[in-house]
C-alpha cells in the first residue's frame, strides 16, 4: 500500500549541501598512477544535503532546502533541478566568492564507488544564514542535517529547530569528530559503520559491534541511533532494543547516493508520521531500489514506485 504523507503538516527541511556530480564508470578503482580507459560519463546534480531533498519530496513531503551555490553555470543548474523535483529554493542562496560544490564518481564494474568532493560554496553556508532561516526551520516537521556544510551552521540549525519542537535528524556523513553538544542537538543520529566506529572510538566491524556502538551513542541523550550497513540493510537502536532490518536481495549497478536515499525516505516518512520502525523497513527497502540503478538522484524511487515496493 503506498504511504500516505501528511501535508500540509509533513513538512521537512533540509540543510546541506548542493553539488555537481560528475560520474565515472570504470572497469575497476584505479590505482595510484594508473590511467584506465572508462566506460562512460555523466553530469548529474548531488550533494547529500540536495540527495536528501530529492527523495524525500519524490515521496510526496513538502521540502524546503537550505544551502548556497556559486554564481555559475553549475549553480543555476543544482537550483533549476531542485525545483524541478518540487524542492523549495528560497533558501538557496548564491555566492560569487566560490564555486559550486562538486563531486567526482568513479563507480566500478561490481557498483562500489570512490568519491572526491571539492566543497566550494557549501563551505560559505554562514550562521548568519542559517539564522535568516530561523522561521523556515521552526516550522519543520523534520530537520535533516549532514555533515558538508561548516559544522558551525549545522550545530546552529539544529538547535534552533530543537529548541522548537522539530525532530532533527543529523546524518554523520562525511565521518568526522563530534562535539556532545551537536550531538545532543539531534534527535536521531544515522551513520554508517565508518561513522558509527569515529563518533565512538569503537571497533564497528560486524553486526553485534555495531549495536553495542549504537548502544553507547544512546546514552549521550539520544531518542535513536540507526546505523546504515551497505549491503546488511540497517539496524535501529532505541530504548532497551534494536531491530535489524536486512538488505533487499537485488543485483546492485551503482551504490552512489543510497545512503542519501535512506535519510531522505526517512525524513519524509517520518514527518508524516509513520512509526519509527516503519519508516526505517521502508526507508530501507527503497535505498535497496536506488541500488539497482545508476546514478545519485536519477536512481531515487518515485512515489508511484515506492508503493510497489512496499
Amino acid at each position: 500500500m503506498a504511504t500516505k504523507f501528511a501535508q500540509p503538516t509533513g513538512h521537512v527541511v533540509v540543510v546541506g549541501s548542493c553539488n555537481v556530480d560528475l560520474t565515472f564508470r570504470v572497469p575497476k578503482m584505479p590505482q595510484p598512477g594508473e590511467t584506465l580507459t572508462g566506460r562512460s560519463f555523466q553530469i548529474g546534480y548531488g550533494g547529500k544535503g540536495a540527495n536528501q531533498a530529492v527523495m524525500a519530496a519524490r515521496l510526496g513531503a513538502h521540502v524546503k532546502m537550505i544551502g548556497r551555490v556559486g554564481d555559475d553555470t553549475f549553480g543555476n543548474g543544482v537550483v533549476n533541478n531542485l525545483r524541478t523535483q518540487s524542492v523549495d529554493t528560497a533558501s538557496v542562496w548564491t555566492t560569487p566568492a566560490a564555486a559550486t560544490g562538486s563531486a567526482a564518481i568513479l563507480v566500478d564494474d561490481a557498483g562500489r564507488n570512490s568519491i572526491v568532493v571539492v566543497p566550494g560554496a557549501n563551505g560559505l553556508l554562514t550562521l548568519a544564514d542559517v539564522h535568516a532561516a530561523s522561521e523556515t526551520l521552526r516550522a519543520a516537521s523534520v530537520l535533516l542535517c549532514q555533515l558538508e556544510v561548516p559544522l558551525l551552521s549545522t550545530h546552529a540549525a539544529l538547535r534552533i529547530a530543537h529548541a522548537a519542537g522539530v525532530r532533527t535528524i543529523l546524518n554523520s556523513a562525511p565521518a568526522t569528530d563530534l562535539s556532545d553538544d551537536l550531538i545532543r542537538a539531534a534527535d536521531i543520529i544515522v551513520p554508517n559503520e565508518l561513522e558509527l566506529a569515529r563518533i565512538t572510538g569503537m571497533t564497528v566491524d560486524d553486526l553485534e559491534q555495531a549495536k553495542a556502538a549504537a548502544r553507547t551513542l544512546l546514552r549521550r541523550d539520544r531518542a535513536a541511533v540507526i546505523v546504515t550497513l551497505g549491503e546488511r540493510g540497517a539496524l535501529l537502536v532505541q530504548g532497551g532494543e534494536s531491530a535489524h532490518f536486512p538488505a533487499a536481495n537485488v543485483e546492485a549497478i551503482d551504490t552512489s547516493g543510497a545512503g542519501d536515499a535512506f535519510i531522505g525516505a526517512l525524513g519524509a516518512l517520518l514527518a508524516a508520521s509513520v512509526p519509527i520502525h516503519e519508516a526505517v523497513r521502508k526507508a530501507n527497502a527503497l535505498a535497496g531500489r536506488s541500488v539497482t540503478r545508476p546514478g545519485t538522484q536519477t536512481s531515487f524511487p518515485t512515489r508511484e514506485e515506492a508503493a510497489e515496493v512496499f
